[in-house]
């Protein structure tokens, strides 16, 4: 498989495990444009779902343990084309810089703004953390441009919704364990095992693209910034969660 692109990777994978994939308001997904696509998550299997979803290799963030473990780093790095984020003190900068180069070359980038904590304590479907706000950051920082970086033109943040219909739980592996190739993460201090969501059938329910405008860029740039992150940051988890509802039930 080594290559195939992720795109091809994605669809042999959920065709593998024999997942029934239903998606919903396709024609949302802009398919020109540099895209940051911005979704829940609790499963292992969610980026190569909005990869077959939005039909193009998706860039993700993902979490800095991902790139460290043997053989999962592998398979979101080298296959996947996953970039895992930096150890904490590093970590804001070297994903900004990431995601703004691909963002320029009008790539879709992924993030879960939920964090860690739904991979790896079990939760209902219909369950949602509170979103960081660093995607937000991203959006109005890559529009905007700077000494580094140039404008990025016609970027749109794009919700999708996950909506698990029917899964199987499961277990991978000792969280304990995994503090030992990541150690700065403190959920990984504790008993218990890190879950494995494989789902079975499940709704991908896609969003209203938030395009991001002239004058969100101009007041990011002023006293207003935390403002227009913070609207920009709560859009997006409204329109999931009332996704995720309408998925779920």
């Amino acid at each position: 498989m080594s290559g195939n692109s992720p795109l091809q990777i994605s669809d042999w994978f959920l065709a593998s495990m024999g997942t029934k994939q239903f998606l919903y308001y396709e024609d949302r997904i802009p398919r020109d444009s540099a895209v940051l696509i911005v979704s829940n998550h609790r499963s292992f299997m969610d980026a190569p779902l909005l990869m077959k979803a939005v039909e193009r290799p998706i860039r993700f963030a993902c979490h800095h343990y991902m790139g460290q473990v043997p053989v999962m780093r592998e398979i979101v790095t080298g296959q996947l084309g996953c970039f895992p984020l930096e150890t904490p003190q590093y970590r804001q900068q070297s994903f900004f810089n990431q995601a703004i180069e691909l963002l320029q070359r009008r790539q879709a980038v992924g993030v879960f703004p939920e964090g860690t904590k739904p991979m790896v304590q079990f939760s209902q479907p219909y369950q949602m953390q509170k979103f960081q706000r660093g995607f937000a950051h991203l959006a109005i920082r890559a529009a905007a441009g700077g000494e580094i970086h140039k404008p990025v033109k016609d970027l749109a943040v794009l919700p999708v919704a996950i909506a698990s219909l029917e899964e199987v739980n499961t277990s991978a592996v000792p969280l304990r364990l995994l503090s030992v190739f990541d150690p700065s993460e403190p959920l990984f201090d504790r008993a218990g095992w890190h879950p494995l969501v494989i789902y079975r059938r499940v709704a991908l329910l896609v969003g209203r693209p938030l395009w991001i405008t002239p004058q969100q860029v101009k007041q990011y740039q002023g006293k207003q910034a935390k403002a227009v992150v913070s609207e920009l940051t709560e859009r997006c988890e409204t329109e999931i969660e009332t996704l995720l509802r309408q998925g779920c039930y």
